[in-house]
């Protein structure tokens, strides 16, 4: 799954409703004006728990990893490296029990540019994260914000 699709206009309404598969997508503008904070809306309505990653930021893996424990909410366990992150991203029983997972990486093409192989390392352990919930009965989509 290393090519994303992107996003269409309108689409996060249908991942919350199963009517687009989960996945990992390019959303292009996510982190522009209140894209996200709707998308985050949607989801409480829906029943799904979402999450606003903020990686403009980032310049390395610590920071990655750092701004994950925050956004997601961790638990104190999380160990700070790709395993760890890995660990908490296929058990997320912190979050309960909702109808579904969204996270949304906001800043991911900033990421790109700036710590490419921060990006590089996790996109496989999100994608990853997205495949095993896709094996449950709680769908994960994941979603890139593309500027």
């Amino acid at each position: 799954m290393s090519s994303h699709r992107d996003l269409p206009e309108g689409a996060v309404a249908r991942i919350l409703d199963g009517t687009t598969p989960p996945g990992v997508y390019r959303w292009p503008g996510a982190g522009r004006g209140d894209a996200a904070a709707d998308a985050v809306r949607l989801a409480a309505r829906a029943h799904w728990h979402a999450a606003v990653l903020p990686l403009a930021d980032v310049t390395d893996k610590f920071s990655f990893l750092d701004a994950c424990a925050e956004a997601l909410e961790l638990p104190d366990w999380f160990g700070r490296n790709w395993d760890a992150l890995q660990d908490c991203l296929t058990d997320l029983s912190w979050w309960g029990a909702p109808r579904g997972y969204l996270l949304i990486a906001t800043g991911w093409e900033v990421l790109m540019r700036t710590a490419p192989d921060v990006g590089a390392a996790a996109r496989p352990v999100v994608e990853e994260a997205v495949t095993h919930w896709r094996t449950r009965r709680i769908p994960m989509t994941v979603l890139l914000d593309q500027e």
